[in-house]
This record gives C-alpha cells, structure tokens and sequence, in this order.
C-alpha cells in the first residue's frame, strides 16, 4: 500500500485535511524510540488504498527538535518508517509568505509532492487571492485550492495525488544559490550522499539540510546529548565526517544565510502568484485580542477561563467518576455473589475488577481536559494564554505553556501530565512533568481529611473567621505551590539545566472549533491512557492486591470459633426470654455486627501478616523517625495505588473494615485513642498527622501517575527518577517537621 505525507505549518489545517482524508480509520502511537505522537490512518483515494501519515506540524526541516528531526526522517526514509510515495505539502492560503519557506524546504529534497493550498475562504476574506495555477508553475508541483473544514477541493486533491502516484515527478532543483565557499561545500556533500537509484537533487537537498542542522546542534550544544537531533538517523554515519569537515571549512553564519536565500524565494514566489486585494482595516482577531491580550482586561479573562478549566476537571467530572466506582462496586458484588469462595474470586473482584476500576475512573477527567484544551487550541486562545502566562512562568523556568498543565494537576496529574505534549521544548517539558506529582491533587484531599478531623480540633474557630481545619487544608495547598515552584527551578538550573528561550508564538485567527475534530481529540487521548497507561495500571494492582492478600493460612492470636460461640450463646439466651420482635431484631444486629467485628479482626492479622504487613514492619526502622508505626507503613505501601487507598488500608489494619472512608467515625476514634504498648503514650498525635500530611504532599505515591510519566516520556528512567527524588524529598520534609517538632516541645 502506497504511503502518503502530509506535511505542513502548525495551525495550517493539515491535521483537520487529514481527518477528511482518513474518517475514522486511524491510528495514533509514538515514533519509534521517542515521544513524538505518530498518527496514521488508511484511506480511498479515488478507488486507490493509501495509507497517509499526518507528520508533526512544524515551522521548518532544520533539526532543532525532535519534532522536525521526526519529519525530515519520515521524508527521506532516513528513520525506520517507510519512505512516502508523494508527500502533500499543505500551506495556508492566508499566510503564503511564512507557508511557502517549509514547501521549499520538502521541495528541495527531491521527492514527488502536491501542494494543498488549504484554507482558501479565510484567504478570501482578507483579501488575499492565491493564483493555484502560477503558483504550481513557479513551484514545479501541482497545486490543489481546498478547503478542508469544509471538504471542497478534498476529492480534486486525491485524483492529484493518485495522479504524482502513478506517474511521479520529482520537483526541479532549488532556485536559489550561495556563495562559492557554501555552495562548494554542499557539491562535496552532495557526492557523499548521492546513490544511482535517487533524483539528482535530492542528495543536494539534504546536503543542504545536513550542513544546516548540523551546524545548528553545534551552536545549541545538542550533539551528543538527549536533544541530539541526530540520535536516530541510522544511515547518515560516515557522512557526518564529511559534512563536519566541511563545515569547519567555512567562516559564515550558514544556517542565516539558508533561511535568508529561501525566505527571499518564497517572498518572490508570493508576489508573483498572489493578487492583494482591499484587506478590512481592522479584522475581528484584532478586535477580539485588543481585549484578551489587554494587560488588565486579559489577565482577568485569562483567570477566569482558568478557572472554569479547573471547576470543570475537579468538579464537573465527579459525578461520573462516582458512577464508575458505583459500577465497580456493583461489578464487584456480583462476581462476589457468583463465583465460588476462594483465591481465584478474590483475585478477580478485587485485582482484576478492581485494577480495571483504576484505570477507566481517570477517563472523565482526563475526557472533559483534552475537550477544553481542544477547544481552547483550536479557537485560537491556547496560544494567547500561554502568552498571558508566560510573564510568571519564565521566572522560575517553565514554559509558559506549562501553565495549563499545573492547573490541571490539582485535580488530578494523570491528565495534566499528558497535558504536557503542548510543550515544544524536551527539557521544558520534562520539567514539567516532574513537578507534576508535586501538585496537591484530589486525591490528597481524603488522607488530609482524615488526618485533620482526627487529630486536630477541626472547627476550632481562628480570629472569628478561619477554622483549624480550613488553615491547615489552605497551608497543604501554599506549600504545594512554592515546592512546586522552587523544584523546577533547581531542575531547569541542574539537571535539565537549559536556558529559558523567549517565548515565539503564532496568534492564529480566531475560528470556531470542528465538533468532530475536537471529538476525536478527546476519543484519541482517553484510548492512549487506557491502551498504555491502563495495562501498566492493571498490572500493578494485581501486584499490590496479592501483596495484601498472601500469605492466606494465619493462624489468629485469638480462638475465632470461641469467641462467636459465646456471642451466639449470649444472643440465644437473650431472644429466649423477650417477647418484643423489634427487640430480637435489635439483638440479631447485635449479634451480626460484633461477628463481623471478630471477622475485621482475622482481616488485620490476616494483613498484619501479609507480604505487604512483613514489608510495613521492614520500613518501621526507616518510618520511625518521622513518628509512624509498621502499621503507618503499610498503609503508605497501599496508598501507592492510589494516595486515598491509605484511608481503607487503616481500616483494614485496624480492625474497622475496608468500607471506610474519610468522613468514618470509627476510624477517627480509633486513631485518637490508639495507643503504644510500650510507652503508654497516644501514637497519632497532632505533630505525627502534620508530618505524616507533609509526606503524602511530597510523595509520588500514584502509580496511575508513573505509569502515564512512563508512557510520555517513552522511558523508566524518569519516572524512577521522579519517585526517587520525591521520596527523599517527603522522608526529609517529613522527618524535619516531626523532629523539629519535638525539639521544639511540640508532641
């Protein structure tokens, strides 16, 4: 099956010509080795099957990212993907200056390609008419007028593109020229990469290319690092040499002089084929931006569609995340009900169920998200917000794209660290992601409850307006953000240390966004969390299930069938003499709950004895300092797969029951009147809850997060690396509060 690129700017229309093209039919990955996302699909191009690869939107071939190292590989076959047939190069018919320089780019390479002169009614209404047919002369390619929101034009592009596949035609060599030093350089480069079976100027066009890259990487200091443009070219080995040679050779600023000669073409390719008709004054972009890029005016905006973002993921997505757990629940009872009593059942219930139930809780959140952020990019706003944001975030380091994505994360950081892909930049990113965790997110909000209902006087009232409690919950979320804040800092200046490069952004016009378009957006995203995330998701909470249920056969520390025997005994003589039926059925819950209460108790020694209970009593030499018992352990050990499992784990191993929550009576009583056997004194004290808050603020203790960072960053590298440095940070911050605390005379 013949290949078909699409190539094209950002915010061309290409990928919404490539969902014209494919429907439904496509696939979304990652390039081999990397993050760059990899979108396919299959199509019928006039009764011909194609399968079309949607490139990554890009300003230019010169390697400065992976992104752009990405398409030039696809382009010439360098990668490990097939090389395309033809490759349609769509430029936006408005902005045909800045559009033709990467057309030149593609063109120069040598291989066949039609042109999609795309967005041809926005061209229309500011006064811009492209002539198709000069431009396809001046250019030596067909050139399609589409329309791709619409589909005009769209079946006119594939008999083109059919057309270049039956009979191709490379594209005549590139039209502008160097001086004698360069433009010798590029001929014995030229030699190196030609073979007899390829165009004659398609050795000249990466010459060209290579020679510019290269050069580019030795300024930025990318070659030989993880930003190495260059890392996955299979085949460019030996030529390195030469093109380095001659590279030293010259004394000029070649990859100025490149963008200068081709920008000059493009500019003279413009004036010849586009008709200037009388553009509106002012258009509605400008109207609109003289009030959302207002420094006031904006900022106000910009805040409030913040928050609507973040109203929408922490609370709009509530009520459906509930009705998951409710049908996990239900599920869960009735294979409880169906299946035979056993391991296997218990494996089943509540591993697989339950595993299953981790993973697909998290698709509203991430659903309404990517929907926001969709609409939000596809308007135009997204941009404008990262401009707005930008001021604050290059402070500390971060991009100001990474705004979005820290909101996001206190809802939840499974979709903000997928949120994360909207940053060009690899270092930026990553640092991004690895402050993530560090957002207090709704899944702390439990554990914090908990902890502050239990052990501190709550609603004890503060200057007449505050409450204990509130001053608590509001000091978890400041220090959440200064940590957050400092951290990257330290990582953008150390480890991923970079500079922080201006912000460059295109303010495309305002349009309204394709509900298919974004639909799709929102359908792709989930299916990448539940593909990839979900399986590494599943996997370990079977993994933390066992740990909690084997061994099986415990022996308990007290006679089970004594100790139901004499609570029968009691009931039958107690119901033989009363006459009342409200009165047995009393006693008969009676008796039904202190049995259940028996059973509680087998469960905790049952967990006390349990791989994760022998691992709990292991940490207690390490969690001691910080004020917490084996028991404390096995909870953080639980919590892992996911921070609120901490509250039913001390249910659990309390003897309270797993059907807790927060808000439950008996688990609060019974941590306030826990006491140590051997010292008398309380073990859950107000100093332990504030350390132990501080541990779960600075823990990665989300397993649904690591698997997401692992799938992002294609690596277990940084996600070991985030759990690392996030545990050595929340035993340090844990252990300062605890022993400071008691230095200071604090209990």
């Amino acid at each position: 099956m013949s290949v078909v690129a699409l190539a094209g700017n950002p915010n061309c229309g290409k990928t919404t010509l490539f969902n014209k093209l494919t429907g439904l039919n496509q696939k979304v990955g990652n390039y081999p080795g990397v993050t760059v996302e990899r979108r396919s699909g299959s199509a019928n191009f006039a009764g011909r099957a194609v399968t079309v690869v949607d490139l990554p939107g890009t300003y230019s071939l010169i390697s400065r990212s992976r992104d752009e190292a990405i398409a030039f590989e696809v382009l010439t076959g360098h990668g490990e993907e097939a090389k395309p047939a033809v490759t349609v190069i769509v430029v936006d018919a408005s902005n045909l200056d800045r559009n033709l320089y990467l057309a030149l780019s593609i063109l120069e390479l040598g291989h066949p390609a039609v042109v999609a002169l795309n967005m041809m009614d926005v061209a229309e209404k500011a006064g811009v008419h492209p002539d198709p047919e000069a431009l396809s002369a001046a250019l030596g390619v067909p050139v399609v007028p589409v329309v791709a929101k619409s589909g005009q034009g769209v079946d006119k592009l594939q008999a083109a593109v059919v057309e270049m596949l039956n009979r191709p035609v490379a594209p005549p060599a590139r039209g502008w020229h160097l001086d004698e030093a360069v433009e010798h350089a590029v001929a014995e480069l030229k030699a190196s990469l030609h073979a007899p079976e390829r165009p004659e100027n398609a050795a000249e066009g990466e010459a060209v290319w290579l020679l510019s890259s290269l050069a580019t990487a030795e300024r930025a200091g990318t070659l030989g690092t993880e930003d190495d443009p260059f890392v996955s070219f299979r085949d460019l080995g030996p030529v390195m040499d030469v093109a380095r040679q001659q590279l030293r050779l010259l004394q000029e600023d070649l990859p100025a002089q490149v963008i200068q000669a081709r920008y000059a073409q493009a500019n003279q390719i413009s004036a010849q084929a586009v008709r200037r008709g009388e553009a509106p004054a002012v258009t509605t972009t400008d109207r609109i931006d003289h009030i959302l890029l207002h420094p006031i005016l904006g900022a106000v905006i910009f805040l409030g569609v913040m928050a609507l973002l973040f109203q929408s993921i922490f609370a709009w997505a509530d009520p459906l995340m509930g009705a998951i757990e409710d049908s996990v629940g239900f599920l869960q009872a009735a294979a409880t009900s169906a299946l035979p009593e056993g391991a296997l059942r218990d494996l089943f219930v509540d591993g697989v169920i339950g595993g299953v139930g981790n993973v697909v809780v998290f698709v509203p959140q991430i659903a309404i998200l990517f929907l926001f952020i969709a609409v939000l990019e596809d308007s135009g706003y997204l941009s404008r917000a990262a401009f707005i944001s930008d001021r604050f975030m290059a402070r500390v380091g971060l991009h100001g794209r990474a705004f979005v994505p820290l909101l996001s994360g206190f809802a939840c950081a499974i979709p903000a660290v997928m949120a994360t892909r909207s940053i060009e930049n690899r270092r930026d990113r990553l640092v991004t992601i690895l402050v993530l965790p560090l957002v207090t997110c709704s899944a702390r909000l439990p554990v914090y409850t908990l902890i502050i209902a239990s052990l501190f006087a709550a609603e004890k009232p503060v200057l007449g307006v505050f409450t204990v409690g509130g001053l608590l919950m509001l000091m978890m979320y400041v220090l959440s953000v200064t940590i957050t804040v400092a951290v990257a800092f330290l990582l953008k200046r150390t480890l991923l240390k970079s500079p922080t490069p201006p912000l460059v952004l295109e303010l495309p016009p305002y349009r309204w966004p394709e509900p298919m378009s974004v639909a799709r957006r929102v359908y792709e995203r989930c299916k990448v969390f539940v593909r990839d995330a979900g399986t590494v998701i599943l996997a370990l909470s079977i993994i933390l299930w066992a740990m909690l249920y084997f061994p099986r056969q415990v022996e308990p520390s007290f006679d089970v069938q004594r100790e139901k025997m004499l609570i029968e005994h009691a009931y039958q003589a107690s119901i033989a003499r009363e006459r009342n039926e409200s009165k047995i059925a009393e006693r008969q819950a009676s008796r039904d709950e202190a049995w259940a209460f028996i059973d509680r108790r087998v469960e905790a020694e049952r967990v006390k004895n349990s791989v994760a209970g022998r691992i709990g009593h292991g940490l207690e030499p390490i969690i001691e300092p910080l004020g917490y018992d084996w028991r404390i352990g096995v909870g953080l050990l639980a919590s892992f797969a996911a921070r609120e499992v901490f509250v039913s784990t001390l249910g659990l191993v309390y003897g309270v029951g797993e059907e807790v929550d927060e808000e439950s009576v008996p688990l609060r009583q019974r941590l306030r009147s826990e006491v140590d056997p051997k010292t008398g004194d309380r073990i859950y004290t107000p100093l332990v809850g504030l350390s132990l808050m501080i541990f779960f603020l600075l823990a990665a203790q989300c397993m649904s997060t690591v698997a997401v960072v692992r799938r992002e960053t294609n690596s277990w590298r940084w996600p070991a690396f985030m759990v690392a440095y996030m545990t050595v940070l929340a035993w340090s911050g844990a252990f300062l509060v605890y022993q400071g605390g008691r230095l200071l005379g604090f209990q």
